[in-house]
């Protein structure tokens, strides 16, 4: 008998509300980490490239420790080290939540620092010009043409968080993946399942793709 032969796919039917409340998760967790973290890491971008010394040296010790420390390892200390000095427990959800916000704002950070970098710094010298400040012609000026020519990129971001958060597994937070495994215990399928929400990273994530390639497309016509 082969493999696929033993697969019974009639569980999944039963087992979508389980699938359905773990991906509500993952997607509102990817949500406010790319939102928080897109915020968090155009100001660090901004930081790292003022002249104020101290605060482009905070900024970037910040970038290059969390660009060096593996995920899990940071979701595992705000997990457990955090309510220690708190007193006070954070919860899964709320941990995952913070930790994938200061953790992807370091590269969302990296992608705007380069996005800001590849506008002509003629542009930045013409609205000085005008009189405006500094943080009014990156306002107005600079990082408006920098999330356009960075947005593929931003977005390709996205989709590796999509598929990161699949490592609060390990904190018990009630993900796509912790639901699947949720499932597959309760019917005694987890073979199944597995299958079925690996199946649903992938078309999630392909069809983001396909949208990263198209705005990379349409953007390639607007220069």
């Amino acid at each position: 008998m082969s493999f696929f032969a033993q697969l019974d796919l009639s569980v999944i039917g039963p087992s979508l509300p389980f699938i359905w409340t773990g991906l509500l998760f993952t997607v509102k967790l990817t949500l406010i980490a790319m939102t928080g973290g897109i915020i968090l890491g155009t100001l660090l971008a901004l930081a790292r490239l003022s002249p104020i010394a101290p605060l482009a040296m905070a900024a970037t010790w910040y970038v290059n420790l969390m660009r060096s420390i593996p995920l899990l390892m940071v979701i595992l200390w705000f997990f457990l080290i955090i309510p220690l000095l708190t007193g006070k427990p954070m919860g899964a959800e709320n941990s995952a939540i913070i930790t994938f916000t200061l953790f992807e704002a370091a590269y969302y950070s990296e992608i705007m620092r380069a996005g800001i970098q590849s506008v002509p710094r003629g542009q930045v010298m013409a609205g000085q010009a005008i009189g405006m400040t500094y943080w009014q012609t990156m306002g107005h000026v600079v990082l408006p043409q920098a999330f356009r020519n960075m947005l593929p990129i931003l977005l390709t971001q996205t989709i590796i968080l999509f598929q990161d958060t699949s490592l609060v597994y390990a904190i018990g937070a009630k993900d796509l993946l912790k639901a699947a495994e949720i499932a597959g215990k309760n019917y005694n399928r987890p073979i199944e399942m597995y299958i079925f929400v690996a199946f649903v990273y992938f078309v999630i994530c392909f069809a983001l793709s396909r949208l990263v390639k198209h705005l990379q497309s349409r953007i390639a016509i607007i220069r």
